[in-house]
């Protein structure tokens, strides 16, 4: 494992962002409940995907589907105090939960209430990394709409994970990593 996501995971223990009943499991590569139809993603899952993101120290980030807040946690130690992180969920529990999780260790990672009307938060946008934790089955063209020129964004759509990418003069692309992937269904 590259160092810098080896300091991430060690820095953002996954047993920090499970439930009291779950953290027992914290060890084990499968993706856990969190409640509410949510799951804490698989850690090798987890970890294909934001090396797929590859983000960087001062990169704004938006984590869509933030659930316990493992994935803006990480994503936080990855893009440093420069960066920043925009966590939403559609759950208040969630939300509440991550917030929670989160404390005051990450004062550059925010976790927001999605709005049921619109994907994404489009008011922080550009972003230069998005990251998707739930399969909408196609790529949502308002989550392309958010992505900064160079940036990267990464998702489950209809099981594959995809990677797209914003090219500096606007153009997008798409690419698939292999395999078939298992997610909750974005909201």
């Amino acid at each position: 494992m590259d160092d810098r996501f080896t300091e991430a995971f060690a820095a953002a223990p996954r047993a920090d962002f499970l439930t009291a009943q779950q953290r027992h499991n914290a060890h084990i590569d499968a993706p856990l409940p969190i409640g509410h139809g949510a799951t804490n993603s698989q850690p090798s899952t987890v970890l294909l995907m934001l090396r797929l993101l590859d983000p960087h120290p001062g990169d704004r980030v938006l984590d869509v589907g933030s659930g316990s807040g493992w994935t803006s946690a990480l994503l936080g130690e990855l893009v440093g105090p420069t960066g920043s992180v925009t966590g939403v969920d559609i759950v208040p529990a969630l939300v509440a939960v991550g917030r929670a999780n989160l404390g005051d260790r990450w004062p550059w990672v925010r976790i927001r209430l999605a709005r049921r009307d619109v994907m994404g938060w489009p008011d922080g946008s550009p972003y230069d990394r998005i990251l998707v934790s739930a399969d909408g089955g196609s790529v949502p063209r308002a989550l392309e709409d958010q992505l900064a020129p160079g940036g990267r964004m990464v998702l489950p759509a209809a099981q594959e994970m995809t990677i797209v990418e914003r090219s500096t003069d606007g153009a997008l692309t798409r690419r698939h990593a292999p395999g078939l992937f298992s997610f909750v269904r974005l909201r």
